[in-house]
Parts: structure tokens; C-alpha cells; sequence
């Protein structure tokens, strides 16, 4: 089953959808489906630029004010704690462009290694408030998904991915997608938002039995209906 997962890497709820899409896995057991799943780029804020700016200040200008944007951060921090996630909007994170890091993530993606990278990229800006333009940070990241020092440096010194993430954004607004996580399933079904574990379950499992083949008839049985009966 394809699972495509458009996120950013600074959206706390991609984080969170992150990890209640893989618990909603855990719940279905023996009968989860095997997943192929492909991570893919989303601009939360186009026109970040690469010069760190404080994220308090700049979600207090966005969302009305600091008490506000205070008590959304503090809400949506215990909502990652609740699932474990170390999410502390107090380690100073920066807004920053999350281009250079969607360009590792494409990168990781040629290794098998999104998985990985992608959960050390949330970890260094939500939990250790690390800024996600610098080279040695993404470099960090790599090191998760065993990618060369050099690799990255080699990738960030050229255009390499550039397209291919400009292109996945592309994609994003062609299928409408307009905010994230968004987790499209088989090409068929999206979800939308951190939806609860039950509701990646539930929508999991329905697209399984709708693509599990119907049971053949035995010998001792005719497969008949109303067309008729098969040989």
C-alpha cells in the first residue's frame, strides 16, 4: 500500500500526524499492510529566507500576539508530549527557510533513509530549538540515516534536488493540498491533519479489504450469480 505524506519539517503537527499515523499502524496488528511510503516537500512559509529569525516573534506577529501564540504552542506541546514526542517550544527555535532541508530529505530518499532523517530534522527544531538552514545540522540529520558528510556538503554546494523539490511542491498545490500533514493512501484517500491513531487505522484498514483480491471458490463449490457461474 503507497502511503504519500506531504509535511514540512517545522509544522508541529506534521510531527505529531507523524507518529499517530505510525501508532494507527501498531493497532491493526498481524493485519497492518505492508507500506511503501514517500515523504514529500511542503513550504509552510514560502518566503523564509535562510537568516534566522526567533519563532516566537515571528508566530506573534503571524497569530496575533505573544499570550496567544503562547498558549497554541503550549497546547500543541502537550499534544506531542501526550505522544511522547520531546517538543519544548522553549530551546529557541528559529524561523528559517526549510528548502536546504526538504533538498536532505530528497537526498535521504535516494538512500531508503527518510524515515530516519526526516524524524532527526524534527527532533533538532522542535526539541533542540536547532536552526535547519545550517549545514551542520543537516549534516547531524544525515548522519541518522548513515548519509556521508561529504554527500550533503556536496549536495548544498550545488543545486542537486532542487528540482525534484520544487517539483514536489508543485504537486502539492496541482492536488490542492493546502495545509499539513496530508497523508494520501494509494492515491485514492487524503487525511488530513494529526487525525487520532484510530482514524489512520480505520481508514487503513478499509482501503485493505477494498484491495484484497475476492476469495476463490473451492472445487466442492460453484461460484455462481446472477452473470452466472465460473469454471
Amino acid at each position: 500500500m503507497r502511503i504519500d505524506i506531504w509535511s514540512d519539517v517545522v509544522c508541529p503537527w506534521c510531527w505529531i500526524g507523524k507518529h499517530r499515523f505510525q501508532r494507527g499502524v501498531e493497532l491493526l496488528g498481524e493485519d497492518a499492510p505492508q507500506l511503501d511510503v514517500h515523504w514529500h516537500p511542503f513550504l509552510l512559509d514560502p518566503e523564509a529566507g535562510t537568516t534566522p529569525v526567533p519563532l516566537m516573534e515571528a508566530y506573534a506577529a503571524k497569530f496575533g500576539g505573544v499570550e496567544r501564540t503562547q498558549q497554541m504552542l503550549a497546547q500543541t506541546q502537550s499534544a506531542a508530549q501526550a505522544m511522547g514526542l520531546p517538543m519544548d517550544f522553549s530551546q529557541g527555535q528559529v524561523k528559517v527557510s526549510t528548502l536546504p532541508a526538504h533538498r536532505l530529505l530528497w537526498l535521504a530518499g535516494q538512500y531508503g533513509v527518510q524515515e530516519q532523517v526526516g524524524e532527526a530534522l524534527f527532533r533538532a527544531h522542535f526539541a533542540e530549538g536547532r536552526n535547519l538552514a545550517d549545514p551542520q545540522v543537516l549534516i547531524a540529520a544525515a548522519a541518522a540515516g548513515d548519509i556521508p558528510a561529504e554527500r550533503v556538503q556536496a549536495m548544498l554546494a550545488s543545486d542537486e534536488g532542487l528540482a525534484e523539490v520544487q517539483a514536489g511542491i508543485g504537486q502539492a498545490q496541482a492536488l490542492g493540498i493546502q495545509s499539513v500533514p496530508t497523508f494520501v493512501i494509494n492515491g485514492q484517500y487524503a487525511v488530513q491533519g494529526g487525525q487520532p491513531p484510530e482514524v489512520f487505522a480505520q481508514v487503513l484498514r478499509k482501503v485493505a479489504a477494498e484491495q484484497a483480491p475476492a476469495p476463490a471458490a473451492s472445487q466442492d463449490e460453484q461460484a455462481c450469480g446472477p452473470d452466472g457461474c465460473s469454471v
